[in-house]
């Protein structure tokens, strides 16, 4: 048998099922390989080792009896973005240092009602906020195919604890590309559902608009069985969509009609934007993310020309929209009610500046300037609500694509990870890396990032899919497909 951090969600669930392992050697062999690596990688900001076991004796009690359902005993861990009862929650800020949540997340409670075993909060960028994990308050996490590289961010942590085997699968979050990005650059699979598929009911929010969980992890039927379980609606959220639960993994492995063994894939019809393969592109990149489209054709896809024309309007606007939400969103964070307060202070003005002079990072303070600029009176309708058009118009443009196409297909990041440090002079440089999962972003649609091998460096490359609203289905059975075919989803950062 593999060692046990070798193991994905599917395997290990089927082992703990079948009684092969149980769930307190599994979570004590997982805290052990944390303990030996976590130093040098800097995933975890909180690990609860006490919990976690107590938590594994309890599910393997369940599975004992019988009662263990498709999670029981499966141990993750949850970004630093999620609230947690049992554990502190810091989003990755000072602001929140130490701070325990009286509830937990509406995702964290599903995982933990369908028995999976908590293993501690990841890094994060600051309140998610950046594109390579350099953001977070209390210490970087580093890519484990080469320690000197960004694993990509806000969901870097997240990112970096499945690359490395430390945990088998992990909860991120998405806003502009925060699960695709950092799954691409640490060679996982991670899928955004579509916007309301899962509950924000407890995710510290940054762009209430964009904000959406997901899962990360091995494999696409990995994240199928999370997202599974994640996913449903909650009265508790404004924005959750009612619709019934999803079994995801039924539908990742239900046969398409006309489809064959030897072409799962017959009569799927996979859009390249123009836009997404710019002269700009890396030519390493490029070179990977034409292998992993060939891998589909040969599967029974056919490749269609499409076009995205607004696909650069995406930046500029969705840095106008999600600052705008995370002025708004901030502004609770005032040492009043929860969370850091200054120590000196002469009035509740002072008191209020202090505390958020002290409490938010560099790249925090940016964007809440950024957006109550332009939502103060006389540039409001100049930028914010010029933005929010263009957003539909972004919107629209998908729509047209998906009369030709089924699917769309296109890299995550124009290059692979690059050298920590890198972009700490210039913080638009990080800004354009996400040309390619903005606009799937700002138009609420699901997308995943699935591995397609490697790039300069040795780092990986990550092929992105986008589906049109309510197709996690169709985009798990592609890249299921992809994975039963190739092996680019099983390779691991040496070393470790």
């Amino acid at each position: 048998m593999k060692s046990v951090h070798d193991m994905g969600v599917a395997e290990l669930a089927a082992a703990l099922k079948s009684r092969a392992l149980s769930s307190r050697e599994v979570t004590q062999g997982l805290l052990d390989r944390i303990a030996a690596h976590d130093k040098q990688l800097g995933a975890f900001l909180h690990v609860d080792a006490d919990g976690a076991l107590a938590r594994a004796a309890a599910a393997d009690a369940l599975l004992a009896a019988g009662n263990g359902g498709a999670l029981t005993g499966v141990p993750l861990a949850h970004k630093d973005i999620y609230v947690t009862a049992d554990m502190p929650t810091t989003a990755g800020s000072k602001m929140l240092d130490g701070y325990r949540s009286p509830f937990d997340a509406t995702v964290v409670a599903r995982l933990n009602a369908a028995g999976t075993v908590s293993l501690g909060k990841l890094n994060c960028d600051e309140f998610a906020m950046g594109s390579a994990n350099e953001n977070s308050a209390y210490f970087p996490a580093h890519n484990p195919w080469d320690l000197g590289r960004v694993p990509g961010g806000s969901s870097g942590g997240s990112a970096v604890a499945v690359a490395a085997r430390l945990v088998p699968g992990s909860t991120g979050t998405d806003t502009g590309g925060s699960i695709r990005q950092p799954a691409s650059f640490t060679g996982i699979t991670g899928i955004k559902p579509t916007y309301g598929v899962c509950s924000r009911y407890g995710m510290i929010a940054f762009a209430s608009s964009l904000d959406q969980a997901g899962p990360m992890a091995r494999s696409a039927e990995d994240c199928a069985l999370l997202l599974s379980a994640m996913s449903g609606f909650d009265e508790r959220d404004a924005t959750s969509v009612e619709q019934p639960p999803q079994d995801f993994h039924a539908q990742m492995v239900a046969a398409r009609e006309g489809a064959s063994a030897g072409k799962p894939l017959a009569g799927l019809r996979i859009g390249l934007p123009r836009e997404f393969f710019p002269a700009g592109l890396s030519s390493d990149v490029n070179a990977a993310v034409r292998a992993g489209l060939a891998e589909l054709e040969k599967l029974g896809a056919t490749l269609v020309d499409v076009s995205l024309p607004r696909t650069e309007l995406a930046i500029p606007v969705y840095y106008i929209i999600a600052p705008a939400e995370a002025s708004s969103n901030l502004s609770r964070f005032d040492g009043v009610k929860f969370g850091h307060r200054a120590s000196n202070y002469d009035d509740l003005l002072d008191m209020y500046k202090k505390t958020r002079a002290e409490g938010f990072g560099p790249e925090v303070k940016r964007r809440i300037m950024i957006g109550t600029y332009v939502l103060s009176h006389g540039y409001y309708d100049a930028y914010y609500l010029q933005a929010q058009k263009l957003r539909r118009m972004i919107a629209d443009d998908f729509q047209q694509c998906f009369t030709q196409c089924d699917v769309i297909a296109g890299p995550v990041a124009p290059t692979v990870a690059w050298k920590q440090g890198e972009g700490k002079d210039d913080p638009t440089q990080a800004y354009l890396a996400d040309i390619f999962t903005l606009p799937g972003s700002l138009a609420g649609l699901p997308g995943m990032s699935v591995p397609v091998g490697t790039g300069a460096g040795g780092m990986p490359v990550g092929l992105q899919l986008i589906g049109n609203y309510f197709k996690e289905g169709q985009l798990l059975h592609t890249a299921h497909a992809l994975q039963q075919a190739t092996d680019w989803h099983r390779a691991a950062p040496s070393g470790l």
